[in-house]
Order: C-alpha cells, then structure tokens, then sequence
C-alpha cells in the first residue's frame, strides 16, 4: 500500500499546486483541455475545497494577506492560520471584500464550473472509494489497510503539509525578496507542499509559474508543469526575470541570500 498511498499523495498535491494553485488562482501559465480534466480530477483527490472556492480564497488571501480579510490570517497565530480557520465562521471581511474579487475567469471555465456542480461524488470517489479499491483489488491487500492507509492517512499528512504553507511558510524562514511581508522561504514546507515552501518569493511573484527562483531545484511542481509544456498540455508559462529579481531583492529583501 505504500508506493500507491504515495502516488496518490502526489496526485492529490499536484491537483493543488499546478491545478488550483498556479493554474487557476494565479493563472501562471495556461493548460488545454485535457490537462485541465487530470487536474481537476487530482484536485478532488485532494478534498481541500472545490477550485472556485479554493482559487477565490487564495486570491483573498495574496490581496489581503495578514489583514482580517485573508481567510487563514498568519497574524491570528499558528494553530489558527494552520487548522483553526476552518473551525470558525469566516471574518466578515474575508465574506466582504471576498465579493468584490473578480473570479469571472474562473466561472467562464466549464472544467471548473463540472468539479463544482459535482464535487460532493468526486471527493467521495477520488478522495476515498477510488485510493481503497485499487489495493484491493490489484494487490489483494485488505480494505482496512487500503482505507487507513492509502485513504484516511494519505489525506491528513497532505492536508496537514498543505496547511503548513499557511502557517509554518508565514512564520519561520528568511525573507530575501520583500523583508516587510510575513511570508518567508522555508525549505521544509518546500519539500513537503512540492515546491510550494519558497513562500517569501512568491508572494513578492505571484505571476511566476515556478512559485520559486530556483525553477527546478526541489520543485516537483514545477517539474510536472515544464513536462506538460514539453508533451504540448501546457503553454505561456509567466516568469520573474533575474534583473527583476535581483532590483527586488536589493529594495526590499533582508539580505540573506
């Protein structure tokens, strides 16, 4: 069960960070049709919110980062901007000014507005039907282990890596881009969230495909990407330039890289 549990681990992550993550929030790069299907498919796996509603709040969140406006406000403490923010009622603002996003783009795709209509059925099937049967199944492992392991495990390890980008990428790690920004470069959360822990960066370049200046250096996500480009699923990837970069850096970074 533990190369599938991890396979699916990866599935799921990726229907995140290329899908609702780089794709859709911060449409870093532009995805045909039937890589668009994969990943939102990948994402159901995930069960971290459907892509509009994931996209929106991710918006909210670059917008309105630290402000009672961001849904997981890094300023409310760890434990509420790791978990806690799913235990309460939103803040109004975050309902407010969560309004006045655009998010027309994301509605205007039929692939999203498909995983919306019909989240509830995926999540059940991708997320937990579909991770126990196949062991099962192929292998001949048991259902108990197939459940616990490649199902209800898989999931909160990746939820929990998920959210660490939230708290941990808000709180711990240098800020060599923008030092007056809580969001910081944290190699761990980096190696857990596939390439997603570079978090000082891209929030001084959320436009850049690569949420990271290092391209491929331990960013799997990243990876993935550059290899639909190569196969023609992807195109029109979005990239800081280093004398951007750079000029950044020396405004505003902390001056630890």
């Amino acid at each position: 069960v533990g190369p599938h549990a991890y396979f699916c681990f990866l599935l799921a992550a990726l229907g995140v960070t290329a899908g609702a993550h780089r794709l859709w929030s911060h449409r870093s790069y532009k995805a045909k049709l039937p890589l668009r299907i994969f990943l939102a498919v990948a994402n159901s796996m995930a069960f971290q919110n459907d892509i509009f509603e994931w996209s929106r709040d991710h918006r909210a969140h670059h917008k309105y980062s630290e402000t009672d406006a961001d849904p997981h406000n890094a300023r409310r403490g760890f434990f509420f901007s790791h978990i806690g923010w799913l235990f309460v009622r939103k803040h109004p603002d975050v309902i407010e000014k969560g309004r006045k996003l655009d998010v027309t783009d994301l509605l205007a795709d039929p692939v999203v507005r498909i995983q919306r209509k019909y989240y509830k059925i995926s999540v059940v099937l991708m997320c937990f039907v579909v991770p126990t049967l196949v062991p099962w199944y192929i292998w001949g492992e048991s259902l108990w282990n197939s459940y616990f392991l490649a199902s209800i495990l898989r999931y909160t390890i990746s939820l929990n890596v998920a959210w660490l980008v939230n708290s941990a990428a808000h709180m711990y790690g240098n800020r060599p881009y923008d030092k007056h920004i809580s969001p910081r470069q944290n190699p761990l959360v980096a190696l857990g969230a596939i390439g997603e822990g570079f978090h000082n960066y891209h929030h001084t370049f959320p436009f850049d495909y690569s949420a990271s200046e290092f391209g491929l250096n331990f960013n799997p996500t990243t990876w993935f990407i550059d290899f639909m480009c190569w196969l023609g699923l992807a195109t029109d990837r979005k990239r800081a330039t280093k004398p951007m970069i750079e000029a950044r850096k020396a405004r505003t970074g902390d001056s630890s890289a």
